[in-house]
Parts: C-alpha cells; structure tokens; sequence
C-alpha cells in the first residue's frame, strides 16, 4: 500500500532538503535536553517515522523521558507520535510498553486541563488496538459529564469510533447516547451526540427526533443539519414517513442558515414532487442566490434551479417564479448573468413572456458594459422566439445600433433583420426606427447592415424618399473630390500659405532623399469628426460600404420606378442615384482617401450603374425578390436548425416508458431493493471524494481491459502489466508485479520518471517479493494541461542471498492519451474567427488515408478526435467533390482546440481514389496543437471498417 491509500489523519509538511539526523544524537537530545530541545527533538522523529524509519530504540527513551513531561506542546505532538508509530511487533501483538503509555493516557482523560482532556479523546478516535482502548473505557464514560462542552464532545465521538469499531468494549452505547442527548445544552455536543445515533441506532435517533420536533427551528444550524440528514435517510429508506416529517423540512427552510435552508431544500425536491413543495424549494434557492455574495455559490444554486428545470413536472411550476429568478441579474457577476439568462429563456411561456419582456427592456436600458453583448443576443432568441412580443422591444434595441460596443449592435441588427423579414407588420415601424438612429452608427459593419435593411425593406415612396435623403446627409457634398479640394484650399490660413512651385528635395536624418510637394505641406490635418459617417468612412479607404451603397440604391431606384408614373421624376431619382455612385468612383480613384477603391469594389459599383441606366425586367427581378428569398431560405435553414436541436433536447428530457416496463410502487418494494435508489448523500461523498463511477460503455473493449499497458516481456524476472485510470487532474496507474524467479526478491522498487506536463506525487514505497509471487503497486501522478505525456521507468531489485548489484528490468513507456482531456464544445461562428485569429499555434496535417468518401472521414476524423463540427448539416449535404468543415474543442483545462478540415475527392484519379486534403489546427498553447495533430496522423490511417 502506498502512502495515499493508508488512512491519513494527521498531514505533516516535510522538509526535504534537511539531512536527517542520526538516532543517537535524538536519543541524547531526548534524554538530556530540556523542554526546547525535546520538541524540536520530537518533530524529527516524527517527521523520519512518517518518511518509513521505524526507529524501534527510541521508543522506550521516549516513555521515560518525554511521556511524564506536562508542557502543552510536548503532549500535542506526543498524540502525534502515538498515532503513527508501530504499536504492534511483526507478528501482530501489542508491544509490551504500549501498556504503560496506555495508563499514562488515563491519568491524561482525568487531567484539570480540559484542553488535554479533550485532545485525548480525539487521539483515541484514531486508534485502532482494543487491547489499547479496553482500560480507558471507565474514563472515557467520566468525560461525558465534564462541566466544559469541549471535553464532553469530543467524548461522544471518542465513544461513537470506538463502538463503531470495537462494539463489545461499550455495547450500551447508543443508550448511553440517548441519555446524554436528552439532558445536554450544548449545539455541538447534541450535534455529535444526534449525529452518533443516526449511524448506531436510527430508532433512538427519530424517538428523540419526535420528542422535539416543534422546537427544531430553535436548534443551532449545525444540529439542523444532521436532522436534514437523518429524515433524507429515513424517507428514503421508508416513504411511509414522509407525511411525519415533511412539515420539519418545510419548517427548516425558514431557517437563518444559509447550509440549512440549501439542505432542506434538495430534501424536500427529493421527498416530494408536489407544485407546492417544489415551488418552496425553488423559493429557497432563489432567496439564496440573491442573499449570498459568493459568485460560487450562486453558481452552484443555479445549478440545482437549471436541475429542478429539466424536470418536466417542475418546469411549470418554475415558469411562474421567472420574475423571482430575474432578481438574479442585480449580480455584477457576468457568468451568474448568463446562467440566470439561460435559465429565464428556456422557462419562457407565453404566459409570462409580456411580464419578462418588460423586465429585460429594463435591463438593457440599465446595461452600458462588457454584459451587452451576452444580454442582446439572449435577447434577440428570446424575442424571436415569441415575436408578437417584439413590437414593445424594438425601439429600445434600435438604440444600441449607434452603440461603440459593435458586437452589441450587430446582434441586435440580426435580430432586427430576422423581425422584419418575418414579421410583416413590424416593418413600417423598424423602417421608421432605422432611419431615425442610422446617422448616428459609428461603426462600418452595421452601417452596412442598416444600409441593406433599408434598401431591401423600403416599400412607400416616403420612406424611400427618406432613406435617399439619409444617404445625401450622410454623404455630406458632392461631388466629393471637388468639395475635399475646395475646402482644403478654403481652410488654408494665410500664414500657411505658399506658393505652388516645384517638388522640392530635402535630405532625411537618415540620409535619404524625400521628395516633398508644396501642395502636400500646404495641407492642414482636418477635423475628422466634422465629416458626416459615410463621407469619413470613404475617406479612411472602407469602399465595401460604397458598393453595399450602391446596391441599396439600385433596389430603392427600381422600385421607385414602379411606384411612380411620372417619367420626370422617375429620371430625375435614377440620376440621382446615379451621380451618388459616380462621384464615390471618382474619390476611390483620386488620390485623397488614405487606400485606393479595390477592383471588386469598383466592379460592383459599375455592375449598379449598367442596371440603372438600361432598367430590364430580369435586373428589377433579381434585385428586389431574388435578393430576399436567399435571406428567407437561409432564415428558415436557421429555424428548421433550431427546431431540430429543440426537439433533441425535448427527446432527451421526457422519460420514455415502455408499454411493459414494470411499474414499481413505493409502498411494495422490499428494502434490499430500496438501496439500489441512489442516496443523495453517498453520491455527494463520494464526488467530494474524488470516487465516482463512471459508467462503463457497452463495448467491452472501451472497459478496464482496454486501459491495461503491458510493461514488461513474459521472459523477463519481474512481469509488470499497468492499468491507467485518468481520473480529471490526475492520473492513478495501478501496477501488477509478478516475481516469475524461484527467488525472494527484496527492495522491489518502481521508479517512474515523467516526460510533457505530468508530475509524479510520490515515489512508491519497496516491496519484498516471494517466489513466484505478485503484489499491486499505485503510483499517482498530476496533469497540468493538455498534452501528450509519456510515463517511463524501470523495476529495480535485489535477489535474497546474491552478492551482485541491484538488478534492473526497463519498462516500455506509457502514453497518455491526450482525448481523455478533450471534450466537445460548441461556440458562434464569430467566437471561432476570433480565437482562429488570435491563437498563435498553427499544426497542418496533410490527410493520408485509405478512407475514400468525403463524409466518412470527416465522421472518423470527428470520433477520432472527440472534435464538435460546427458547420451546419444542411452545409455538408450534397456532393461537389470538396468539403471545409470547422471543428471545435475544448479541454477539462479550459483550453480551445480549433481544426479546420479542407478535403477533396481527386475525381481524375477514379472513383476508388482516397480523400486528399489538409487539416489545419490552430490552439493557444504549443502542446495542444502538436498533440491532436499527432492524434490525427494517427488515427487517420486506420482502416475505416
């Protein structure tokens, strides 16, 4: 057994640096030093026990010269020394002097001092020898009555291990217990007392319970919550007496502690199904939420609401306390934000959703910060999802398009967009409210949004009227290039003036020859903000919005056209628009805005003017429907998306019950069946402690045996086989070692070194090996991100009786797989650009396969790697030959994993031909990405059965 698996009470830091000293010169210090000398004596014996010296010779030097000492500290680390040294000899018996220690203990139990008193009943908690407790017992039963509750608690626990592990030494205990309860004052002794008869004698424990049951409000929140404990036990090992105790709970969740009321709470949810009960639970966790300032706690209660949610029972009943939960967003704290968001939306009816609008309005009104962007684009699924509601949020939304957050504003412009399109009724109204911020956007990107919006819903000859003056207002004078030169040469002070002459040449610090032109240094730095948006825009070389531009007033013209009869003014707009167009052409030629009009740019704006001026039928048709039925199409791809992901998680909430499945009654079933219900309080524990089960799959090569490593060869003196269990942050290798020699095999010792960013905890202990014997050995190590590991190492011995040096056997070395870490994760399309720009480590992977469907590999590449595809299905169907598919994961350590998938089918080489490619991973740390390529290179050759 390694130093992990034994039963640890006392943890002690040891510093590894010191040379450890000799027995002798403790024993002296121990003998003839004074009370200084002894304790810093005491500690290194202590800390030489704990690192494996057995140190037999000091023990009686010990007894003699230090046990009858009465300093406080002295006595301190002698419960220290008594719990780790060798109380028995090699055979299994009691040493011989443990006898007196043990009446030195009993003169310590009737000790004045409480505080020694007290500490030696907890010292004999931890012991383990009867023979050892026998003598004491008659003193420990004294402590009970002690006049300080420290002894008298301590008591109760001493007497609850000692019944637990040696019941004939106090066979009357939980009477004795019961007694003791029913008499005492003290919280914490009714605590230790209450707690000790829920585990030795449950009737004992409800008697007492029954007795005081009105009065359990008054009790101390540390008694309060045993008594949660002990009515989750009882109800779930009897529902029968549910009714008798559901009122306590009830009682309970009143309570001024914060730990009761949140116990009490996950008791009822279990006890009781019903709205009302569920409803008090919900309210309990919800006052917690906003009461408590730990951000961890409101998490972890959030946690328990979202849990209560996924209830389909409880999801009505939580659907009416929505505004409650809405409290929640009084938090600075975004993650709380963002979960309470969650949670709202998804508890969203059409009964409360007028009430819920009202609030969030509120909210986004309030927010001006980092939170908008996660507020608006809960919004924009919330508001869509019920659209009539939409008309109340509209104006409030429009606001934040002339925000500086642009992320903010382009959520809310694709809600905007999706609304208009459709809600037919909203449009004048969006309409109006669009042309009354677009002069104030600031941002390029969502001026184009706005620019599309308008171009492709204006319908009335009014509004298009308007957008067409918002475009000339926002484009300042025209021609442009003529108005920049005039008021360049207008804003010219005299003084600066100078005469138009030749370039001049002047010479640099650096040596070089510039040229510089009079007109260039004639020319003042202008005001930039006294441009209008579009002008500014132009001038700083962002001409994609002037060909967005033109398209707008392309549809806007064409439609005029048919709204229209008169020729007059028909051809007056068009020449308008015209002219709009022309003079952006001549500024992205000339030399004034800071980069040129780009080719495509210029191809588009001419494209525009060429439909204008010849007006076809086929051009109007293209334009102004063809235009909005891709927007539809995509619109409703999206929704059909949504749908399909709603139904899944529908799919997976509702229980589905087969026509036979046995229907198991409460009342009938027997109580050796009743423990296959999981208790809530184990499952807890065992979290806390790291021993979850996990559920094996299906596969029996996904079980154990396909963690097994062999380490060593069947011919070699010591066989070594280890199975790796990852367990989150570290990694646990359990190690078979066979002695396959005729011999004894002594000072067996694994030594295990690490490569990559693992780190070994311990080094085991040395083993002795009989002939032909085997014995496990647990070695943990730690995981401090993701990457590939290799554990390497070998087994050194001594053979019994040889005089030769120790000998060695080598073991292969262990890979740790990197997918034990990753997990799929999903996130926006704009999320995954960012993080692709931002992350500096890039891993190309050619593709090398003998898989020849495009789909197929893409599937084994997705397993392969536990990689989520984030582009869409609808994306991946058909066939033409070539796929791009983006990929995203995430680790247990929070880091991202981004894989670009680019593959093609090479037609000219057959149909049998395999897929050809590049997959591109890009991550934030170096290892992550050489890791899931090497996963990739991998795993991309095996044959795809």
């Amino acid at each position: 057994m390694t130093a992990a698996e034994n039963v640890c009470y006392t943890l002690i830091n040891v510093p590894m640096d010191s040379e450890p000293p000799s027995e002798i010169s403790l024993k002296n210090d121990l003998e003839k030093g004074d009370v200084k000398l002894k304790t810093e004596a005491l500690k290194k014996v202590i800390i030489m026990i704990l690192n494996g010296e057995k140190l037999p010779g000091l023990l009686m030097t010990i007894i003699r010269f230090v046990l009858p000492l009465q300093d406080h500290t002295i006595k301190k680390l002698l419960l220290v020394f008594w719990e780790i040294v060798p109380k028995t000899t090699p055979d299994g018996r009691l040493l011989q002097e443990m006898i007196l220690v043990c009446d030195a203990y009993r003169k310590d139990l009737q000790h004045p001092n409480e505080f020694i008193r007290g500490s030696t009943l907890r010292f004999l908690c931890k012991l383990k020898e009867a023979e050892l407790l026998e003598p004491l017992m008659p003193a420990i039963r004294a402590c009970l009555e002690h006049r300080h509750s420290y002894v008298r608690r301590n008591a109760v626990l001493a007497i609850y291990t000692i019944y637990r592990n040696f019941e004939h030494l106090i066979p009357d205990a939980p009477e004795l217990i019961h007694d003791f309860l029913v008499n005492e004052k003290d919280a914490s002794c009714k605590r230790n007392a209450f707690m000790m008869l829920i585990h030795a004698d449950q009737d004992r424990a409800l008697d007492y319970l029954s007795t005081c049951i009105d009065q359990v409000q008054t009790f101390g929140d540390i008694l309060q919550l045993v008594i949660v404990e002990l009515i989750y036990k009882v109800c779930h090992a009897n529902p029968s007496e549910r009714a008798r105790f559901i009122r306590c709970i009830y009682n309970l969740l009143q309570s001024s502690s914060p730990a009761v009321k949140y116990e009490a709470a996950g008791t009822l949810v279990t006890l009781s199904s019903a709205p009302t009960a569920i409803k008090a639970a919900a309210q309990c966790y919800i006052d917690l939420i906003i009461k408590e300032s730990d951000n961890n706690v409101k998490l972890i209660v959030l946690d328990r609401l979202i849990e209560l949610k996924e209830h389909p029972s409880h999801e009505r009943v939580l659907q009416d306390l929505v505004m409650d939960i809405l409290r929640v967003l009084s938090t600075p704290d975004l993650e709380v934000r963002k979960k309470t968001l969650q949670l709202s939306l998804d508890l969203v009816s059409s009964r409360n959703v007028e009430e819920l609008v009202i609030v969030l309005k509120k909210e986004v009104i309030k927010t001006n910060n980092v939170t908008e962007h996660e507020d608006t684009d809960k919004y924009r699924q919330l508001l869509v999802r019920f659209g009539f509601m939409a008309a109340n949020v509209i104006p409030v939304l429009m606001e934040f398009l002339s925000d500086n957050n642009e992320a903010a504003a382009a959520d809310v412009l694709e809600f905007v967009r999706e609304a208009i399109q459709r809600f037919d009724n909203l449009r004048p109204l969006i309409v109006e409210k669009m042309l009354e911020v677009f002069h104030a956007i600031k941002s390029v990107k969502i001026y184009r949004g706005a620019l599309w919006i308008l171009g492709e819903y204006c319908s009335t000859k009014e509004d298009i009227q308007s957008v067409m003056t918002e475009v000339r207002r926002s484009l300042g004078e025209i021609p442009i290039v003529e108005s920049e030169i005039k008021k360049e040469a207008g804003e010219l002070k005299p003084e600066e003036e100078v005469p138009v002459g030749p370039a001049q040449k002047l010479v640099t610090e650096m040596g070089t020859y510039a040229t510089q032109s009079a007109l260039s240094s004639s020319r003042p730095a202008k005001k930039e903000e006294d441009r209008p948006p579009l002008r500014g825009f132009l001038l700083d070389g962002d001409f994609f919005v002037a060909a967005s531009l033109a398209t707008t007033l392309t549809k806007i013209a064409l439609r005029y056209v048919s709204l229209v009869q008169e020729k007059k003014k028909q051809n007056s707009f068009i020449a308008e628009a015209m002219l709009l167009m022309a003079t952006i052409l001549h500024l992205g030629k000339s030399s004034l805005p800071k980069k040129p009009i780009t080719d495509d740019d210029v191809d588009r704006i001419s494209l525009c003017l060429k439909v204008l001026s010849e007006c076809s039928p086929l051009m109007n048709d293209i334009f102004n429907k063809e235009c909005r039925q891709s927007l539809s199409h995509m619109l409703s791809a999206k929704l059909e998306e949504e749908k399909l992901s709603q139904k899944k998680e529908s799919e997976k909430r509702n229980v589905t019950v087969q026509p036979d499945d046995p229907i198991s009654f409460m009342q009938l079933t027997a109580k050796n069946e009743m423990s296959s219900k999981e208790d809530q309080f184990q499952l807890s524990l065992l979290a806390a402690m790291g021993n979850t089960q996990r559920k094996e799959a299906a596969d029996p090569l996904a079980s154990k045996l396909n963690k097994v490593t062999q380490l060593t060869g069947f011919s070699d003196p010591v066989y070594a086989e280890a199975y790796v269990h990852v367990n989150q942050y570290d990694i646990v290798l359990d190690v078979l070692v066979v002695n396959q020699t005729s011999d004894t095999l002594q000072n067996c010792t694994l030594e295990l070194a690490t490569l990559g960013d693992l780190k070994l905890v311990e080094k085991p202990s040395p083993l002795t090996l009989a002939p032909h014997d085997f014995a496990n050995i647990k070695a943990n190590v730690k995981v401090a991100s993701t990457e590939n590991g290799i554990i390497f190492g070998n087994i050194v011995y001594d053979v019994s009786g040889a005089a030769s040096d120790r000998n060695c056997v080598v073991l292969s070395d262990i890979h740790i797989d990197i997918m034990d870490y990753i997990q799929p994760a999903s996130c926006t399309d704009a999320e995954f650009r960012q993080m692709w720009a931002e992350f500096e480590w890039e891993n190309k992977v050619t593709v090398n396969t003998n898989i020849i469907d495009l789909n197929e590999y893409l599937q084994h590449i997705l397993k392969s790697t536990n990689m989520k595809c984030l582009t869409p299905e609808k994306a991946l169907s058909g066939y033409c030959g070539f796929m791009a598919a983006n990929l995203y994961a995430r680790s247990i350590f929070g880091e991202d994993a981004l894989a670009n998938v680019s593959i093609e089918k090479p037609i000219h080489l057959g149909p049998e031909a395999p897929v050809t490619g590049h997959i591109r991973i890009r991550a934030k740390s170096q290892g992550m990405a050489l890791s899931l390529g090497d996963k990739i290179n991998l795993s991309q050759k095996k044959t795809s059965l």
